[in-house]
């Protein structure tokens, strides 16, 4: 069920960069604490899992290979104990394939290394944004749809739906916005960031994962296809 969450504005971002060479995790710490924000480092992936885990911060910052457990892994974990705390993941691998699957565990973007200081900025703070837009709006309702926002639950008619992050997000995205066509850019933005790997194409495959697992909890027209538009949320089928 929904229950009312009150709002708790921080004055000053949290934010926990988590690298294993010291070198970068003073550099970071002295850059983004100059750009106003509060900096708790971690140097292995079990203190970044023991950190990540309090919720107490507004965004990580997570190298993907460290000692103890990899950023995949503290990911994952975080993400299995329902820790929404958007990650921005920082690696020497440039491969599609190890970005795809950063975000595929849930990460909210990715870059590779050597970055420019200005670039993870930006990212950093279109993330606290994106967390602030997210955090207005706890519990989203269309119909007979219910989002609980506060433990990432989806009913449909009072029946639990299960979805994988990406399905939730897009739900998510179009639902924040019911009845109106969001665009396909759109749903890439909010939901995959700004990878540049990730093609249209890739929404079209999730909104057929979600449209499948809301059809079999009955919901089967609750998202439309709007023809060389985009897609959106109607509580009735047009």
């Amino acid at each position: 069920m929904c229950h009312p969450v009150g709002m708790l504005e921080r004055m000053v971002p949290r934010v926990l960069v988590v690298d294993d060479e010291a070198g970068v995790r003073a550099a970071l710490r002295r850059g983004l604490s100059a750009e106003g924000m509060e900096v708790t480092v971690a140097a292995d992936g079990t203190e970044a899992l023991r950190l990540a885990l309090t919720g107490a911060f507004d965004v990580v910052v997570l190298d993907v290979m460290l000692p103890g457990l990899s950023g995949y892994r503290v990911l994952e974990r975080m993400r299995g104990q329902d820790v929404t705390t958007p990650v921005l993941l920082i690696s020497a691998k440039d491969g599609e394939v190890d970005q795809a699957d950063g975000l595929d565990l849930g990460a909210d973007g990715y870059l590779v290394k050597p970055f420019s200081f200005l670039v993870l900025v930006a990212q950093v703070r279109a993330l606290l944004r994106r967390r602030d837009t997210a955090g207005r709006q706890v519990c989203l309702r269309v119909g007979e749809l219910e989002i609980d926002r506060a433990g990432r639950e989806v009913r449909w008619a009072g029946e639990s739906i299960a979805l994988s992050p990406r399905e939730y997000g897009l739900l998510v995205a179009l639902a924040s916005h019911p009845e109106a066509v969001v665009p396909k850019d759109d749903l890439l933005r909010m939901v995959w960031g700004e990878e540049q790997f990730v093609t249209r194409n890739v929404v079209e495959v999730y909104i057929g994962y979600l449209r499948r697992k809301l059809a079999a909890a009955g919901a089967g027209e609750l998202v439309q296809t709007v023809r060389g538009q985009g897609y959106r949320v109607c509580a009735q089928s047009a």
